[in-house]
């Protein structure tokens, strides 16, 4: 079926209510001892407790070696057997079986490791394409559960049988993944709607596999001072965040909140929420009918383009990382999907995360001081994003930045759009790991989101620029956002040691354009107000200055001109004179960028128009019109007593050392 617009009128009202998390399992310092518990269930931890889990596991020392065992031991044969085809010979013969047998290896092993095996299954550039067609399948194609167990769940949330609840369920779930599967149905009113119910034992398999990650860590980073990240914090981190997914109400939410931000997007879709079906192991939503953007040329038969929708998702990765923070940490191909009306679909809300506005604000800071190849600005964002220490030595660290951030920008004038972003990021790696860099947890998850991302773009288009796309959204976040933290990153953008530039405006401009949501009136508006406020007393300056060079050569140019036309008519012989002078740099920037707004969507010089009453009546405008009226008396002085008296002595000497001139009171006024 064709996807259609849910509305949450049609969806019934009812909102599920929050389950607290019992006191005694919070971990906090005055707790001594958190309540002992004697088995696990779907209900014993409503929220990732690692010391509960912990103090649990402390009194089950068999059970967990036993699984220490049972994944060590298969994950070790699966190496020895790569090293033994290597040895003789045989990879490429053999990768076929290897590429089924780590499918296989990883679907037994649970939940927590087919969530490592999707995120591989969208890494052309690392994982060789047998094995790229073998872990795409941990996408949506791990085995099923009876449905019985499914059934039983559905009573228990929703108080009553399926058949009984649902107008119409599937026979067979029509998808089964990591956490739970999927079946389709229709509800008495008429939508059709997708039910999801979750695994049986999640909770178990989810804690144990976990807690034997958390303690490997903890054993690491006390063993190997080699390790400086924090990995008990990025695992707490992806726990935090499973936990969160293993609770559908919470996934409900999470949609409806995505939907809020992100919905109005062009050509983004997001499925409502039917609260009245909806538990905390059973989530009813909307339908979507569509094709995963991996699937070239299902999508390409639908006449969709691919390329342009992995733009559509790139456009929004920016939204939900730089805008608002609230950001989709699991975007696999199986939850990106393409409507056969040429949108956009996200699925599975069940894992996502925050990113702070200070984190935020620091990833664009960091973005403009690449641009400006400032690496000593760039080399304290690490600090302020938490990569380093405050009382990091920053001097060895800054040229190992420069190394790798001149090599892919090359030549001055290089558009950050055109860098090789995964030459960046595997020469950065290399960095991280000389100096004393820490991956904070938060973007831990958010490399996770971008690499996936990343990985479906080249899977659909070898040659696209993550960058490129991007790009043109962070121009438009500096020429809009209001921000004081983006105010003064567009400042540091334009402006370096007292001087303006204009190429990175033009540029700012160029790229900004290019970005669906760029408002040229809202430009316009907070242009002027900056220019005529207190901090953009120095642009006014420059204005000024840039304008009596220009409007001073050009009457001057006039003036020869005439003059030599009146001579020349005359028959008076016509002294030779230089070439006149063109306009000055300044000028020339100006009449460019007024070419850039006249090529931008929604340009129309007449809004300016209402504005011109307003901006005149400004006492800073009166004092920007004194400013140039002496600057081009103070030059026309200059040139006459250069002309009459010294003329050996350079104009703008002469314009230097003349006093200020100023209008009278009557005018000043």
């Amino acid at each position: 079926m064709n996807t259609t617009s849910s509305t949450q009128s049609d969806a019934p009202s009812h909102q599920p209510a929050v389950t607290a998390v019992p006191t005694e399992l919070v971990a906090e310092e005055e707790v001594v001892a958190p309540r002992r518990v004697k088995e696990v269930t779907d209900n014993t931890w409503l929220k990732y407790d690692p010391i509960a889990i912990a103090d649990y596991y402390r009194s089950q020392p068999l059970k967990v070696f036993a699984r220490f065992i049972g994944i060590f031991f298969p994950m070790i044969s699966f190496a020895f057997g790569l090293w033994l085809d290597k040895t003789t010979n045989r990879s490429k013969q053999n990768l076929g079986k290897r590429a089924t047998q780590i499918r296989r290896l990883l679907t037994k092993l649970g939940p927590a490791y087919i969530k490592i095996g999707q995120a591989l299954s969208t890494r052309p550039d690392l994982v060789p394409p047998q094995f790229l067609e073998e872990l795409a399948q941990l996408q949506d194609n791990i085995p099923a559960f009876s449905n019985e167990i499914a059934y039983q769940f559905i009573e228990e949330e929703l108080g009553d049988r399926p058949e009984v609840i649902y107008a119409e369920i599937s026979d067979l779930p029509i998808a089964a993944a990591s956490l739970g599967q999927v079946y389709k149905g229709k509800l008495w009113s008429g939508e059709t709607v997708a039910i999801k119910v979750q695994r049986p034992g999640l909770a178990e398999s989810i804690t144990m596999d976990l807690h034997v990650m958390r303690t490997l860590c903890i054993w690491a980073q006390t063993n190997f001072k080699q390790i400086r990240s924090n990995l008990v914090s990025i695992v707490d981190e992806f726990a935090e965040r499973i936990f969160e997914e293993m609770d559908y109400e919470n996934e409900g939410r999470n949609a409806e909140k995505f939907a809020e931000l992100y919905g109005s997007m062009q050509d983004i879709y997001v499925p409502g929420i039917y609260w009245q079906y909806t538990g905390r192991r059973v989530l009813t939503m909307e339908w979507i009918t569509g094709t995963k953007l991996t699937n070239l040329e299902a999508v390409a038969a639908q006449g969709l383009n691919a390329t342009y929708l992995v733009e559509v998702g790139v456009q929004c990765s920016l939204r939900q990382l730089l805008e608002h923070g609230f950001f989709h940490a699991d975007p696999h191909p199986g939850n990106l999907l393409a409507t056969p009306d040429g949108k956009l679909a996200y699925l599975d809300f069940g894992m996502m995360s925050q990113v702070k506005a200070y984190q935020r604000y620091g990833l664009v800071e960091a973005i403009v001081h690449l641009v400006n190849r400032d690496f000593e600005g760039l080399g304290r964002d690490f600090v302020k994003l938490e990569f380093l220490t405050p009382d990091t030595d920053l001097a060895p660290i800054i040229p190992a930045i420069s190394d790798v951030f001149n090599s892919s920008l090359g030549a001055v004038g290089t558009n950050i759009a055109d860098m090789d972003f995964k030459s960046v990021t595997d020469q950065l790696s290399g960095v991280m790991y000389e100096f004393p860099f820490q991956v904070p947890a938060y973007y831990a998850l958010i490399l996770r989101s971008l690499a996936t991302l990343e990985g479906i773009a080249i899977s659909v288009d070898p040659e696209f620029k993550v960058l490129a796309k991007a790009y043109p959204y962070v121009a438009k976040r500096l020429l809009t956002d209001p921000a004081p933290d983006l105010r003064n990153s567009l400042k540091e953008l334009l402006f370096k040691d007292g001087s303006f530039r204009w190429n990175r405006l033009e540029n700012l401009l160029t790229n900004a354009r290019s970005s669906d949501e760029y408002d040229l009136n809202q430009v316009i508006d907070q242009s002027l107000d900056f220019i005529l406020s207190d901090r953009g007393t120095f642009i006014r300056d420059y204005l000024a200055d840039e304008i009596v060079r220009g409007l001073d050569n050009f009457g001057h140019n006039t003036l020869q001109n005439v003059t030599h036309a009146i001579q020349k008519g005359m028959g008076m012989k016509v002294e030779p004179t230089t070439k006149p002078q063109e306009l000055t740099d300044g000028l020339q920037h100006i009449q460019r960028i007024w070419g850039i707004l006249q090529q931008t969507k929604g340009f129309d010089p007449t809004i300016v128009l209402p504005r011109i009453p307003q901006i005149l009546m400004r006492s800073e405008t009166q004092s920007f019109g004194q400013k140039i009226a002496s600057g081009l008396t103070q030059r026309m002085a200059a040139r006459l007593i250069r002309e009459v008296l010294l003329q050996d002595v350079p104009e703008d000497i002469l314009v230097k050392d003349l006093p200020q001139l100023a209008l009278p009171n009557k005018v000043r006024s």
